[in-house]
């Protein structure tokens, strides 16, 4: 276990240290009382003492060492629980403020695969191996001189396969951690796959990709068994090589006893004390490869946890003021870490109050730009404000407060339709719902369903058409009351019917907050106070709906496209 990993176990365990001691010395008494067991055995044997007298004291030190070993137990498992609860509180929260870059390079399965499993064998390790490694070393110091105190040639040859013993425990420490990491990343990839089958099942169903699904799934299932096989086999191996070794040391022990005892040199009672110390100290001692092993699936955990931890969250910065928003971008230029940059100096701006509306074939730019507006990447060339103010040196969360955003595509929680809209205002009351949901022409839908806004909705609100699903995250969006208001093609789900009423009541709230549309359907966006029209990253038209339909340039070859559309469509109806 590394230093940093170390460390920050060891910072976890603030709240729980005083249980964990409390573990180790409970198991110290146990040990203590039990300790004097074979004791009272070789004094009643040899007859120092009589029977009942020394049954009695067996019973009552067994008993008494059986309830210090509860304790042991019970404080163990409360300290464990409470340390891994704080781990797992951490690493989500950690995961929470994490950059959306990270999230493009990481795979979901993999990550509640970290959160998980990765996590449980933390918890093991220190439920039962910590107090564990406390036990076989206090074992060893006691047992020892006591041993060699009842005979000395007898005690050397009851530890005389310890060093064998120890050896082999540390040759399979190491090859069990090598094999437990190639086993968890197995696993790991074959959550991944499973992750991505049932997120995608419906496209799986459409297209019959069953079958296929099904062989794809089998690759990584099957490595998973086989490296857990690999390492289910060694450890096999492990516990009967040092069964053999251990039972062998015992025997030793007795044959070599037997000798002593009929030279004299020895008593019965001295050679079952012997034995039992014997016993006693080796089946502990062997479970220093069980202890070994476990520390080792504890590092490779803890090593793909602090992974996670290592990653740097999204930095802070400064707040930003109330009111109206103005936007403006500035010879800004951004690319997703390949040679083809999607924005080229994209100029800009939207004044406070004012509705701007960005048009252009898909791959322009528009939502990259509204990406980098969230502060979901940072850019490193030209300038986008606030307010006159960089937004990177705002706050993320404070720059996200300020805009209410509906992106190009809406996400809905496996929830109902108020716990969805609550996402916008949690403090939202039925009245201010409905005036949302109003607002985006989708209250009449949801009055009609079965339990109204308390209908739900299904994982990624799969209960809801495209069009619903899109007017419900747009009614999330209208109750933030936010300054600044997104909407990343939030109506092309919906009939120009629908789309009219919604551009009618966004048109009562107009002035009261900046709005930036992004829309190909130009009805969307023909009302927007300036239109820009993007081409490969950069503005390319800047002008309102009447001056850039009255001069040659892409947007009146594509007005008059949808014109000609439209009037073929009606013909035909």
């Amino acid at each position: 276990m590394n230093v940093e990993s170390r460390r920050n176990l060891w910072k976890r365990t603030k709240g729980q240290r005083t249980r964990f001691v409390g573990a180790i010395v409970a198991m110290a008494l146990g040990i203590h009382l039990l300790f004097r067991v074979p004791r009272w055995i070789r004094a009643a044997i040899d007859g120092e003492v009589g029977f009942w007298p020394a049954a009695g004291a067996i019973i009552a030190l067994t008993a008494c060492g059986g309830f210090f070993h509860y304790l042991r137990g019970r404080w163990a498992a409360q300290a464990s629980e409470g340390v891994v609860r704080r781990l797992r509180d951490e690493l989500y929260d950690h995961l929470q403020r994490l950059p959306l870059s990270y999230f493009d390079k990481a795979q979901t399965g993999d990550l509640v695969q970290r959160c998980s499993s990765d996590v449980e064998t933390v918890r093991v390790f220190m439920a039962a191996q910590i107090v564990d490694l406390a036990r076989s070393t206090l074992l060893v110091v006691l047992v020892l001189p006591e041993l060699f105190a009842l005979d000395v040639p007898l005690a050397w040859g009851s530890i005389a396969l310890f060093p064998l013993i120890l050896m082999f425990a540390f040759i399979f420490f190491g090859k069990v951690k090598a094999y437990f990491l190639r086993a968890d990343e197995a696993e790991g990839r074959m959550s991944a796959a499973l992750q991505e089958n049932l997120t995608g099942v419906r496209v799986v169903r459409a297209f019959a990709r069953q079958d296929f699904e099904r062989e794809k799934f089998g690759k990584p299932n099957a490595e998973f068994r086989d490296k857990t096989n690999r390492l289910i086999q060694l450890l096999a191996l492990y516990w009967s090589l040092s069964d053999i070794l251990c039972m062998s040391q015992l025997g030793a022990v007795l044959v070599f006893g037997s000798y002593r005892l009929a030279e004299g040199a020895i008593t019965i009672g001295t050679l079952v004390a012997v034995l039992s110390y014997a016993n006693m100290v080796i089946w502990p001692f062997r479970q220093t490869g069980r202890l070994l092993a476990d520390l080792g699936k504890a590092m490779v955990a803890l090593g793909r946890i602090g992974e996670v931890f290592a990653s740097p969250q999204e930095t802070r910065g400064g707040g930003i003021s109330d009111g109206a928003m103005r936007v403006e971008a500035k010879d800004l230029t951004f690319g997703y870490g390949d040679d083809d940059p999607a924005l080229r100096g994209l100029s800009l701006r939207a004044e406070p109050g004012e509705t701007i509306a960005l048009l252009g074939a898909p791959g322009a730019g528009k939502s990259t730009l509204i990406k980098l507006l969230l502060r979901l990447y940072d850019f490193e060339e030209g300038s986008l404000t606030l307010n006159g103010v960089d937004v990177r040196e705002l706050d993320r969360g404070a720059v996200r407060a300020v805009v209410a955003a509906v992106l190009q595509e809406p996400f809905l929680y496996s929830k109902t339709v108020a716990d969805n809209l609550r996402v916008g205002d949690d403090s939202a009351t039925e009245e201010t719902m409905h005036s949302a949901a109003q607002a985006a022409g989708v209250h009449d839908d949801l009055s009609r369903f079965e339990n109204g806004y308390h209908t739900p909705v299904g994982e990624r609100g799969v209960t809801l058409s495209g069009g619903q699903r899109q007017r419900v995250a747009l009614a999330r969006a209208l109750l933030r009351e936010a300054p600044l208001l997104v909407l990343d093609d939030a109506m092309s789900a919906v009939d120009t019917g629908t789309e009219s009423r919604i551009r009618e009541a966004l048109a009562e709230r107009a002035g009261k907050r900046t709005t930036i549309l992004i829309a190909h359907r130009l009805s969307t966006v023909a009302h927007a106070d300036r239109l820009y029209v993007m081409e490969h990253g950069r503005v390319v038209q800047e002008g309102t709906h009447q001056e850039l339909a009255s001069r040659p340039g892409p947007y009146r070859r594509l007005w008059e496209i949808q014109g000609a559309l439209e009037d073929e469509i009606e013909a035909q109806s």
